[in-house]
């Protein structure tokens, strides 16, 4: 199943944006772990629409049902199920793409892939609507890790050149990561985030879409978390990261810009501090070596593409009398999707964290 990750936790993702619900069941979680549904809540909501123009107008409460899995809220151990209803739906919006792909949406690969009975109405399966049972597994997997000290926590680094302050890869704090978490527009300088804000209304106003990056880190993750080769902790987050619609790059540490580096500066000294702790000068390796957390700050950047549902019309083609065509997309879309996607990149970190975890001596 490709929405089935299982990797000592299992998540597999279920539903469509338009049909009645959508969900996750979530198997391997510690039994015991007490589970604030308000803080899920809060966590939940920081993927909704906003108010200020840069979303979609479409509402979801988006707070799951939990079917099985928890009792006294504190989970059995056993599979966790919740889904979460779609109630604001306008499937008529999407009647035109029945027959014409939209550029840049998986409805042309979708419909070879499944031989045209795909849902197409909103994006079907492929939606970022399915991103809400994703936010929702990797919210309990981060209360279990911050009970244990481990934290993670994202910002919208830059949209469309427009550069948010970056987080410190070396001395990143949980309080630096609090005082960004529940912000309406997830970024660390509020001035770079009113002018990320224009350009996104600017680009709506003219039925543009803009994308951008998102900056993550994860701090007090011990050394010694993950494995090499093909179990690396890399590994595990890329493919949760990939997970979520509209990701088109990620890096680790300083990524790509070790290209123009050369050993000596790319390399990360090693010391010991006063406490006995061994650390590096500088983290270049993004708290990553072989697949294994080397106890510095784990960061990594995500690159999220423009959405690509804008209503100028677009040269396309009619799947069913396979002839040139065009299209004007309609309905209600976000102009950017990257302050959302924040929580999104946040989830799927803690999910590949808490199964590796999993295997660290005493951690349940």
């Amino acid at each position: 199943m490709s929405s089935l990750w299982n990797n000592r936790i299992s998540i597999s993702i279920f539903g469509e944006s338009h049909g009645p619900a959508i969900g996750v069941v979530i198997d391997n979680l510690p039994p015991g772990e007490y589970i604030d549904i308000e803080e899920l809540g809060r966590f939940m909501k920081r993927r909704a629409p906003k108010k200020d123009g840069t979303t979609t107008s479409r509402s979801e409460k988006d707070m799951p049902q939990i079917l099985s899995g928890v009792i006294n809220e504190h989970t059995t151990g056993t599979p966790l199920c919740a889904f979460i209803q779609n109630t604001d739906m306008h499937s008529g919006d999407y009647s035109n793409i029945q027959r014409c792909a939209r550029p840049g949406h998986a409805d042309y690969t979708g419909a070879v892939r499944y031989k045209g009975f795909n849902d197409v109405r909103g994006g079907g399966h492929f939606s970022g609507r399915l991103t809400a049972p994703l936010c929702f597994a990797g919210a309990l997997c981060g209360q279990i890790l911050e009970r244990r000290g481990i934290y993670t926590g994202a910002h919208i680094a830059e949209i469309h050149g427009i550069k948010d302050k970056a987080f410190d890869s070396v001395n990143v704090s949980r309080e630096d990561i609090l005082n960004v978490r529940y912000k309406d527009f997830p970024v660390i300088n509020d001035k770079k985030g009113e002018k990320m804000k224009e350009d996104i209304n600017y680009a709506r106003m003219n039925c543009e879409s803009l994308g951008g990056i998102i900056e993550c880190a994860s701090i007090n993750v011990p050394a010694g978390i993950g494995s090499p080769i093909f179990d690396g902790l890399e590994n595990s987050m890329a493919q949760l990261i990939f997970g979520i619609p509209a990701v088109k790059g990620l890096e680790f540490g300083a990524g790509f810009g070790v290209a123009k580096m050369v050993g000596s500066t790319n390399n990360d000294e090693f010391y010991v501090d006063d406490h006995g702790h061994v650390l590096t000068r500088t983290n270049n390796h993004g708290g990553i070596l072989g697949g294994i957390s080397s106890g510095m700050p784990i960061t990594l950047k995500v690159a999220i593409k423009p959405t690509p549902s804008i209503a100028k019309e677009q040269p396309t083609v009619d799947m069913h009398e396979m002839k040139n065509d065009t299209i004007s997309i309609h309905g209600r879309h976000d102009p950017c999707i990257v302050p959302r996607a924040v929580p999104c990149v946040e989830a799927a970190v803690n999910i590949a964290l808490l199964a590796k975890m999993l295997d660290y001596p005493n951690f349940c």
